[in-house]
């Protein structure tokens, strides 16, 4: 390579070209810094003109969950009104079958007196832990109270219990349908009044009565609920048996809970067989599944509320 000259302004003439260490440093992080914004750039075009197989599948991905996400929020938002909807009926088994109102324990997690994180002062702890502990124990208190009248008014000689027997014997949750409220009537597409429970059954299958008591009415129709059964309960009880196939009591027969008193049909309007079965307390209507928690463990009582509550049709 030929040595560069420079013109020398001072002493007019040209002179030969000295690099220093800086200006070679300098030259070399300038071409560097270039190299970089050019890759940066090749980059970008690359990158605009073509996909990785990653991005792809992340589009494909987020297309997928855009169209999910909807469906989800509604699911959510169902499940929320779900549990609402427990919480009511958990209520209205203190104050249908106890008399009393159930008590209203705030959930607490573990770790929620860390939200603060380490800014937390260890007084702010020991604070909020004794408010805790006062609410813990005000609750406690409630809760106690509440058991000591229930257990008063339970032993109590004037205290009867409801019919709290199934009047389908091996009744499980995936045979609950539609319960008390306002529920789709499958031949006029409107919400009406349901006053019962649909337990869903084969035509034939025996029905029992869900208690001791005396049968008060028995009704033979082709229309409404079709042929039913009503036994008077003590305490003011009525259970009622409608859509039955064969009716295999007499009014004033004396029943008990292994008593069959029909068989499940299709009697009246109803669009499939099954057991529609009300309760009543001194002519108030009750929701039949708050009189079953007796008869089967927590988990599947849990069930059987969740699909009355989730059934929005009924059968008849």
């Amino acid at each position: 390579m030929s040595p560069k000259y420079i013109y020398d302004d001072k002493q007019v003439k040209f002179r030969r070209s000295t690099r220093t260490f800086g200006g070679v440093m300098f030259r070399v992080l300038k071409y560097f810094l270039v190299s970089i914004a050019l890759a940066a750039v090749y980059y970008g075009i690359f990158s605009l003109l073509f996909s990785t197989d990653t991005e792809r599948r992340l589009r494909q991905e987020n297309r997928m969950y855009s169209k999910v996400y909807p469906e989800m929020v509604k699911k959510d938002r169902l499940l929320s009104d779900v549990v609402a909807g427990l919480q009511m009926r958990d209520d209205e088994i203190y104050r249908d079958i106890f008399h009393t109102e159930a008590p209203n324990v705030e959930r607490l997690s573990s770790v929620d007196f860390l939200a603060g994180g380490d800014t937390l002062r260890d007084a702010d702890i020991v604070a909020i832990t004794s408010d805790k502990l006062d609410m813990l124990e005000d609750c406690a208190e409630k809760v106690e109270r509440n058991f000591r009248k229930i257990a008063e008014t339970c032993s109590g000689e004037d205290f009867i219990a409801p019919p709290m027997r199934f009047p389908l014997k091996g009744f499980s949750y995936t045979q609950t349908g539609a319960t008390t409220g306002a529920k789709i009537n499958p031949f006029y597409k409107v919400k009406v009044e349901h006053h019962g429970l649909d337990m869903i059954a084969h035509s034939g299958t025996e029905v029992y009565s869900a208690g001791k008591g005396v049968v008060s009415e028995v009704t033979r129709s082709k229309r409404g609920q079709g042929n039913v059964v009503e036994i008077t309960h003590d305490g003011g009880y009525l259970t009622r048996y409608a859509h039955l196939d064969d009716i295999l009591v007499r009014r004033g027969s004396k029943v008990d809970e292994q008593t069959v008193i029909g068989r499940v049909g299709t009697s009246g309007m109803t669009i499939a067989p099954h057991l529609h079965y009300e309760v009543l307390k001194d002519g108030k209507i009750l929701d039949p599944v708050n009189c079953f928690f007796a008869e089967v463990d927590p988990y599947e009582y849990a069930d059987i509320l969740i699909m009355s509550v989730m059934t929005g049709q009924s059968m008849d």
